[in-house]
């Protein structure tokens, strides 16, 4: 892989690492805090479906097409990867643009709320806007997710459109797909959002 290596993204809350084999059993807490794959609107691994996950994840980073991260909170003394709270991925990896999708996002439940996520958010976009030099950063969702449709929409995504009966869940069912992006030129709005909210978390 030439234009996307994997690479570790540190903040003050996370530190998004390359995700390995050895995330396994930190996972699986993750994923129990809270029973996360019972959420119908979301895909979680199970605790015996994790190590697939994973290897299914890493292949897709193989073919170029994924990379993936684990999300540790970054410990308070020293700074460095702590407790193991979900994944994240930059997805649907297009080179050529260059353009990237953020998403197959899950985070711990005791961990939501506590600015986690934005900070995820932030450390991702400014490497694909800075670094990769992307020219826009897609998010898709379910429709039927309002919690992660409003999570996105507060990150100053615009909604692109509606992609109806666009696949399957795992049970199934065919779902609409809800697809936003954040343009180049509008990084630096974006940016000021996310960093003003995360400091008046302190």
């Amino acid at each position: 892989m030439t234009f996307m290596n994997p690479v570790t993204l540190t903040g003050r809350r996370v530190i998004l690492e390359p995700l390995a084999p050895e995330h396994h059993d930190g996972l699986v807490d993750a994923a129990a805090d809270g029973e996360l794959w019972r959420l119908w609107y979301t895909s979680v691994p199970t605790p015996e479906g994790m190590a697939a996950e994973i290897r299914r994840r890493l292949d897709l980073q193989e073919q170029g097409s994924m990379l993936p991260f684990t999300t540790r909170l970054a410990d308070p003394v020293t700074g460095g990867p702590g407790q193991v709270i979900g994944m994240t991925t930059y997805m649907n990896i297009d080179a050529a643009t260059p353009r990237v999708e953020i998403g197959s996002t899950w985070n711990a439940a005791s961990s939501q709320g506590t600015g986690t996520n934005p900070e995820s958010k932030l450390l991702l976009l400014e490497h694909a806007f800075e670094a990769l030099g992307c020219p826009a950063v897609e998010f898709r969702t379910h429709w039927l997710n309002h919690q992660s449709r409003e999570a996105i929409a507060r990150l100053g995504a615009k909604q692109d459109g509606v992609l109806r009966n666009h696949s399957r869940t795992s049970d199934g069912i065919l779902r609409d797909t809800v697809v936003f992006s954040i343009l180049e030129h509008e990084w630096p709005m974006v940016r000021a959002g996310l960093e003003y909210r995360l400091a008046r978390r302190g």
